[in-house]
């Protein structure tokens, strides 16, 4: 482009170097990324000698974090509200092939300079204006990550109550729920901690080992319900109730919104894994073999389970720890317990922690660490009620997810319309941390990606209804919108900001 130096200048002048394979690591001759109020050693970008992840690597951790407690249960409960297995597996393997789109754009950029998902936003949002985005996502996550830390407490007190007794089951209760079941939520919390405490690295051995077993433990799941019905066809015969005509697409695009709402969170933050891939190849062949290939056979499993549980008990045990919990086998109970221990691990720990160590380090950097943002990550967790987010399939599905995803859709909006339409991919690394830089805007804040953002996140989710929300929606007159909330913020989001954007001179960064 006119101005711009030519590209062994241009790294030589902004003090980065490109690597033949496209990646760019700040130039080793270059003065080290100052100390300031916008760097610490968790964000500044990761050399290149240190990215090793490969598509295993990716394929593991897609494996680890799709195959999950919510993960089935999204699918079950689908069978739950009347699809059959066919219309459920339909619905999730599409919603993963949208979202695997934005995932694969933004991981790019993490990949290609080594940074995490916060220092990225600061590209579109200013230096300041990218904590917007980042505590957006980190609350979403501390929301997540609570729901989760209460799956795998309710996994250790359900199994173990079929061991230890019926007192353990029916001990006194505190706030609602039996003192031995917030004992074994603070147990599973504090499991937790510990695995993340080790860090990145050691988060990547555990996805690599976890991802298999998993995939066993359900599969001995399927078994276990298959034996129980007395063969694989009573899995195959439950009929949808909502059968292929209105009542089903009233039914379909609200929650092909929340499967997508679902992975919106990760296609924000995929930068915070791939800055430590090996090249775009590995994290481009990881995730799309990871992502829709799992989600969609652990779909299959899951919708197969839970209607061979309608078979067997007269209604969809959508809820597979309690489905688990009715085994009488010890040994199978005992199985039960480690595979949703290590299922809710593995994704809690990848999915729900590691955007908002992140994102709160980038808040205070001087401050925070990778390692103080997990905890305050896990206390926030706990605060936020997360066993009356997941009571309801209707809620879980529709409002919960369906907020989640229409508003973090108008973020992956921007993100990607700034990253690939106006920049076309070239960014200043070192100017990512430099207050009063190409990335700083007014006084550090990019007003056309908070305008395009609050615009989308409106018509997204202002009609959002049901559950905690009036039944003619937050804006009626923005209702009919509510069912398509990703793809309406995404869309919004992305057109807005680039209309802003004309001649604004920033193509030249």
């Amino acid at each position: 482009m006119k101005g711009d130096p030519p590209p062994t200048d241009r790294a030589a002048a902004t003090g980065q170097y490109e690597h033949g394979d496209g990646r760019v690591e700040p130039d080793p001759a270059a003065p080290v990324l100052p100390a300031n109020g916008f760097t610490n050693d968790d964000l500044r970008p990761v050399p290149v000698a240190r990215r090793t992840w490969t598509t295993y690597n990716f394929l593991a951790l897609w494996v680890g974090m799709a195959h999950n407690i919510p993960s089935w249960t999204l699918a079950s409960g689908l069978v739950a509200l009347g699809m059959d297995w066919k219309q459920a597996v339909l619905t999730i393997a599409l919603a993963n092939l949208v979202v695997l789109i934005p995932m694969l754009l933004t991981g790019h950029a993490g990949t290609k300079y080594g940074i995490p998902f916060p220092v990225f936003a600061r590209a579109s949002f200013g230096l300041r204006g990218a904590n917007l985005p980042a505590l957006l996502r980190a609350a979403v996550a501390c929301a997540w990550f609570g729901i989760q830390t209460w799956i795998g407490g309710e996994g250790i007190f359900l199994l173990a109550g079929k061991l230890l007794g019926e007192s353990w089951r029916t001990a006194a209760e505190l706030g609602g729920h039996p003192w031995t079941q917030w004992l074994s939520f603070l147990l599973f919390w504090l499991i937790e901690m510990a695995v993340i405490a080790r860090g990145m690295e050691t988060l990547r051995r555990f996805e690599n080992w976890a991802a298999p077993f998993v995939i066993v433990g359900a599969l001995a799941l399927l078994a276990w319900i298959t034996v129980k019905a007395g063969g694989f066809g009573p899995l195959l015969d439950q009929p949808s109730r909502l059968g292929w005509g209105g009542d089903f697409w009233k039914v379909f695009f609200p929650a092909l919104m929340g499967m997508i709402g679902f992975w919106s969170t990760l296609s924000l933050n995929i930068p915070d894994f791939t800055r430590f891939g090996g090249s775009q190849r590995a994290q481009i062949r990881g995730q799309a073999l990871g992502l829709p290939t799992t989600m969609t056979l652990f779909a299959l499993l899951s919708v197969l389970v839970t209607s061979g549980s309608q078979a067997v008990y007269g209604e969809p045990v959508w809820d597979p720890i309690a489905l688990a919990a009715k085994m009488e086998s010890p040994v199978g109970i005992l199985f039960a317990l480690l595979t949703v221990l290590v299922a809710t691990l593995s994704v809690n720990i990848a999915a729900n922690v590691v955007s908002p160590a992140y994102d709160l380090a980038n808040l205070l950097p001087r401050l925070i660490t990778f390692r103080t943002g997990a905890l305050i990550t896990g206390v926030i967790g706990i605060a936020l009620f997360p066993w009356k987010l997941i009571s309801d399939p209707h809620v879980y599905i529709f409002t919960w997810l369906g907020l989640v995803g229409g508003l973090l859709g108008t973020v992956a909006g921007v993100l990607i319309a700034d990253y690939w339409a106006l920049r076309r991919t070239r960014l200043l690394p070192a100017e990512l941390y430099r207050p009063h830089g190409a990335y700083w805007y007014t006084a550090g804040w990019n007003w056309r990606a908070v305008a395009a953002l609050a615009t989308g996140g409106v018509l997204a989710v202002g009609g959002s209804y049901g559950g905690p929300f009036p039944a003619d929606g937050l804006l009626p007159v923005l209702k009919s919108l509510a069912d398509y909330g990703w793809a309406v913020g995404f869309a919004t989001s992305f057109a807005l900001y680039l209309v802003l954007s004309r001649g604004t001179g920033r193509r030249r960064r």
